[in-house]
């Protein structure tokens, strides 16, 4: 009799990135979050219709809810229920997490920035981030790293 094989978890299919966040921030934990959507948002998101430039969020009343996230309608839902597409969405999260949150949040120059969201088996998953805002002196630093280090991985690449 053969045994039966383990199913892998399902890949993961990112629907957003938020790039810009990469940029402005230093990420110093992350954290994934289910989010709470309502009706047509489901579909426009599984379509990648999701936009999360200038997007946060915020700890209240001990909940977390994810601002400015622009989830476009979807185009063949009902017309009976019109969803405003930057509502604040719920994230949903284990109370340690979001009590951890609200208590690093409150410390000086730290937020809650969205990297990603993503499909994760059945389930729609926000990728939420601990992050410290950079100077401009600190973005263009890191760029230079960056450039330095695309350089030398290409030399390598040649000597190979």
């Amino acid at each position: 009799m053969r045994a039966k094989a383990m199913n892998p978890s399902p890949p993961e299919k990112t629907l957003a990135v938020n790039r810009k966040a990469l940029h402005d921030y230093e990420i110093l934990e992350r954290y994934e979050a289910g989010i709470v959507l309502r009706g047509s948002e489901v579909k426009a998101a599984r379509a990648g219709r999701i936009n999360l430039r200038d997007s946060f969020a915020r700890v209240k009343a001990g909940e977390v809810y994810l601002l400015n996230c622009h989830i476009s309608p979807y185009a063949a839902a009902s017309t009976h229920e019109t969803l405003d597409p930057t509502r604040e969405r719920k994230l949903l999260l284990h109370k340690r997490e979001i009590l951890r949150l609200a208590g690093r949040v409150q410390e000086k120059g730290l937020t809650l920035v969205p990297l990603r969201v993503y499909l994760k088996g059945p389930y729609i998953k926000v990728e939420l981030a601990l992050a410290r805002g950079r100077k401009v002196y600190q973005k263009r630093e890191v760029a230079r790293q960056r450039a330095i280090e695309r350089e030398v991985q290409e030399e390598l690449k040649r000597w190979r």
